[in-house]
């Protein structure tokens, strides 16, 4: 805890540091701390104009990058209504599984408008033909 709140309490003095130039031996030195001869040299930002041609670049750039980040939340989207029609189907897919399972006679009706009634057979496969779509869809 103590070496941030020292780096916090340091910052300024750090970007107000003094550079140093010398040379020694021929050869020229930069530093925080002088050396034999230095002098104190004044540092500046430097401001870098850019032009007509970086500015429009960088627009295309980042027209390019906004275009692909809408893109990316176009498919974000849809993959979210997938998966929610997904879950949806997958829910009454189980809820028809479980009205099987409890027993019972089950039945369609017919063209004449009379009831049918399944074989024992016929809601087994029924059964199997929802447990596989679910273990297909579903997991």
């Amino acid at each position: 805890m103590r070496i941030p709140l020292l780096l916090f309490i340091f910052t300024p003095l750090l970007a107000s540091a003094e550079i140093y130039r010398w040379v020694d031996a021929g050869q020229v030195h930069f530093g925080a701390r002088p050396g034999p001869g230095a002098e104190q040299v004044e540092v500046r930002p430097q401001v870098v104009e850019r032009d007509e041609a970086t500015r429009a670049r960088e627009a295309r750039t980042e027209r390019f990058f906004e275009a692909r980040r809408q893109e990316q939340q176009a498919a974000n989207q849809l993959a979210s209504e997938e998966h929610a029609r997904r879950e949806q189907e997958c829910r009454r897919l189980r809820n028809e599984l479980s009205k099987l399972a409890q027993g019972g006679r089950y039945f369609r009706t017919d063209a004449k408008g009379e009831r049918v009634y399944y074989s024992e057979d016929e809601v087994n496969a029924a059964r199997r033909q929802l447990a596989g779509r679910i273990e297909q869809h579903c997991n």
